[in-house]
């Protein structure tokens, strides 16, 4: 069979080794081959710069979903409006998270490490920026400006002005920021009512001057109850409620004057209870040492008579013994013991007829004797 001539490969053999006659080229042709290849390569250049583009719409698309919380901060994700996560894993700590890109994914930021303020002036009178800032008091006006000048009532029925500063940090940043359209306008809120509360609860009296630090006690117990209550996700700590009061403006003098009467009442009673203090120390001091004395004079007069007694009661044989001999010695002691330092001893004996004797002494100035003069050195 490999040796058939009519074999269909012998065939195409033969057909290959005929020669083929000189072909003329066709111009036209040559210009569509170079018009494919031509084609061909945009065709091609262009599907690479398509894929580059997708690479990087792949890249930029993973890289748009990159976001960073810092270290203040807690982020929380939303995947179609609704928390990722349960519990403790809602929270994304600080540092790099990924998310779809928005609308499938979205985040809120949550400054969880920062101190926030709230400020209540629903009970305080109207004031600009620039009058706040250095302090000024409004001028007396004969009224109160409804729906500018605020004010609270006291329990005692009296006007005064009150406001408050409500600092406050985040504790429970989901109900903070889900569960309420605006949480700080509801804690100014809870603010305004707690001074409105604590003013009602006391008399201008104690609220102005008394005790303003119970009126701001209550304030913030009653700040404390209601975020409870509400569950409003803040945490407040001892001294981050601030409360001051002032009278009305057209009756602060009023008040002024009252307060100098009763600081003024205060002082004199103060030096009165101070003198009082002080005399009754010294009358008991005094009382003190004039009965230790009259103790101390009475022991020894006690002792004193004692003694004597002891002495009595041991002479009183002797002189039972002998009454004369008794007498004369005694009083030759005694006289012993009192010419002691006598120079001049003079004895009178008793006259036989019993008189007296008289007895008759010239005293005189002894004669001063001259001093010598001490020369002086020359």
């Amino acid at each position: 069979m490999d040796n058939d001539p009519s074999h269909p490969e012998h065939e195409r053999a033969r057909e290959t080794a005929r020669p083929r006659p000189a072909t003329t080229p066709d111009p036209a042709h040559g210009v569509e081959d170079a018009s494919a290849r031509a084609l061909s390569e945009a065709l091609r250049s262009s599907f690479n710069v398509v894929k580059l583009l997708m690479v990087a719409l792949v890249a930029a698309f993973i890289l748009s979903g990159v976001f960073t919380v810092k270290p203040n901060q807690i982020a929380i994700k939303l995947r179609f409006g609704k928390a990722v996560g349960v519990g403790d894993g809602q929270l994304l700590k600080p540092g790099l998270h990924w998310k779809f890109p928005y609308p499938i994914d979205d985040v809120v930021y949550v400054p969880v490490g920062e101190t926030h303020t709230v400020a209540s002036t629903a009970g305080w009178y109207f004031q600009t920026p620039e009058d706040a800032a250095i302090g000024r008091r409004p001028q007396p006006q004969g009224l109160l400006r409804a729906g500018v000048d605020g004010y609270t009532l006291t329990g005692d029925g009296d006007i005064i002005h009150a406001r408050a500063t409500l600092s406050y940090r985040i504790s429970d940043p989901v109900s903070y920021m889900f569960n309420f359209t605006n949480a700080t306008n509801l804690l100014q809120h809870v603010l305004d009512n707690a001074l409105f509360y604590a003013s009602a609860r006391f008399t201008a009296d104690d609220a102005l001057y008394g005790n303003k630090l119970a009126f701001q006690e209550v304030v913030h117990s009653r700040v404390k109850q209601m975020i409870d209550k509400l569950k409003l996700g803040v945490k407040l700590e001892s001294g981050e409620v601030r409360t001051e009061t002032e009278p009305p403006a057209d009756v602060a003098d009023a008040f002024n004057n009252v307060t100098k009467a009763q600081q003024q009442g205060d002082i004199k009673l103060q030096e009165a209870e101070t003198y009082a203090r002080g005399a009754t120390n010294k009358a008991v001091g005094d009382a003190t040492v004039t009965l230790r004395g009259a103790m101390t004079s009475s022991n020894y007069l006690m002792a004193t008579v004692a003694a004597e007694a002891d002495r009595f009661q041991k002479l009183l044989p002797v002189y039972e013994a002998g009454p004369e001999l008794f007498k004369q010695r005694l009083l030759s002691e005694t006289m012993g013991r009192v010419l002691t330092n006598a120079q001049y001893k003079v004895f009178l004996p008793e006259r036989p007829d019993g008189k007296p004797w008289e007895l008759r002494l010239q005293l005189g100035k002894e004669p001063e004797v001259p001093k010598k003069e001490t020369p002086k050195p020359e």
